[in-house]
């Protein structure tokens, strides 16, 4: 049977640290050659003209929340996969939280079934710790499953794992990555006590960041990389929101050889805490956005690699959810279409090179969960590319959202660049604000 053909021409193709101008085809789902011209192979052959514009790997996000099961009128795997596309994300990973929680493997199994019937984009799942379910934990196969995911405040039902020996036990039992959210509940609670004296439901948002304080933060990280140097766990932190934290990790070796890593989302290196003024609720996020003082230092970790990766923590909300007052208004929101585009206008404002976004965006995730054959733009891998146009301009606004909640924290934004091509295992699955409904995913796998 002949091989499907795609020849991408006239590409500015972004790969480890380094811009090369050329061809690439592809062979079925896999990168074949990467040339500085490469000719049509046959009749058949699908040209696909880059125009000189940049090619980079699919992202790859190592934090998202896409709703399914049981909370799928926020939002659900396939129409958040689709966003995902849109945004030059072609692999999630997706976090425990669900109803009911991803915390046995039966309910883990569900999930990945769930995906590969309508996940749009390449997927795994993040399994759940919790105070009572280490035998569970220990079942997991480590080459199909990303990882771990605790939750060391800020969550819900029993996946708050507050026993310091259970911690002790899951940290010492495992060589997964164990990846923890970190915001000290005793501290938070004590915050949220005196605002709610002082203000009862109604506490004002930019109050947020100062209920889910920095210190709340900090107390939190720094225990968790304590025990993880005591037990040797391979400790990965999410979502850094403080410029402090950043002090409590290395770049002295490379990732690879890292066993506490980081990760920082985009909302925490565009919002500060200036802009709960006018966003309100609709940048409420666990951790909170924290001072404009606290991105820089995010950004400059960032750059420096003492933070590792980028991610998303697209956590959808409806909106009339999001419109309550404080203590019932949810954190999160939803970001993965706009993940990529948001990145590019760092590039354009010069914070960051379109180097160092495939590096923190694409390659990282791929070194620190051990992702087989992507991530990287190489013969041998497979085909998940994205094709992004930097003079381009858009404008976010409801017609363009494809988030099942239907609403972004970006609303009324232009950005310069725009995906135009979104390609996975080798299929064009996204053009220029179009899901072609081509369902090209794969359960992602682990080469440990």
């Amino acid at each position: 049977m002949m091989k499907r053909q795609t020849i991408i021409k006239n590409a500015k193709i972004v790969n480890e640290g380094q811009i090369i101008e050329g061809d690439i085809l592809i062979e079925d789902d896999v990168i074949k050659e990467i040339a500085s011209t490469i000719s049509i192979k046959s009749a058949n052959t699908v040209i696909i003209d880059a125009e000189g514009n940049y090619v980079l790997p699919g992202m790859i996000d190592d934090q998202v929340h896409f709703r399914e099961p049981g909370l799928t009128h926020k939002a659900n795997i396939e129409t958040e996969s689709k966003a995902a596309l849109a945004g030059g994300i072609t692999s999630f990973i997706e976090m425990p939280n669900t109803n009911p929680q991803t915390t046995t493997i039966e309910k883990l199994e569900e999930k990945f079934e769930i995906a590969s019937n309508t996940s749009y984009a390449n997927y795994s799942f993040m399994f759940g710790g919790t105070n009572d379910n280490l035998d569970e934990i220990l079942k997991i196969d480590t080459k199909t499953v990303a990882g771990l995911k605790l939750f060391l405040g800020s969550s819900t039902g029993n996946m708050l794992v507050d026993n310091p020996e259970v911690l002790e036990k899951i940290f010492s039992s495992t060589d997964m990555v164990i990846s923890v959210h970190c915001e000290d509940e005793a501290t938070i609670r004590e915050n949220l006590a005196k605002h709610k004296a002082e203000y009862g439901d109604d506490i004002p948002m930019e109050k947020h960041p100062i209920i889910r304080s920095e210190e709340a933060c900090y107390l939190s990280s720094s225990k968790a990389i304590e025990l993880a140097k005591k037990t040797g766990a391979r400790l990965h932190v999410f979502h850094l929101s403080t410029g402090k934290e950043t002090n409590l990790f290395s770049n002295k070796v490379p990732l690879k050889d890292k066993k506490i890593t980081a990760e920082v989302c985009i909302h925490h290196l565009w919002f500060s805490d200036e802009d709960y003024a006018k966003k309100g609720s609709h940048i409420k996020w666990n951790p909170a956005v924290k001072t404009s003082k606290d991105r820089e230092q995010l950004l400059k970790a960032l750059l420096d690699d003492r933070i590792d990766v980028i991610a998303t923590d697209h956590a959808p909300h409806t909106i009339e959810e999001k419109n309550n007052p404080y203590t019932s208004a949810p954190s999160g929101g939803p970001l993965v279409q706009h993940a990529l585009v948001a990145l590019l206008e760092m590039y354009h404002q010069g914070k960051i090179s379109i180097e160092k976004i495939v590096e923190k965006a694409c390659h990282n995730p791929a070194i620190l969960f051990d992702v087989e054959k992507r991530g990287y733009i190489k013969e041998g891998y497979y085909a998940d590319l994205v094709i992004v146009d930097v003079n381009n301009p858009w404008t976010v606004n409801k017609d363009n959202i494809l988030y099942k909640c239907g609403w972004s924290p970006f609303e009324g934004n232009t950005f310069k660049s725009r995906v135009t091509h979104t390609i996975v295992n080798g299929q064009l699955v996204y053009n220029n604000f179009k899901v072609l409904g081509v369902k090209a995913a794969r359960r992602l796998t682990f080469d440990r």
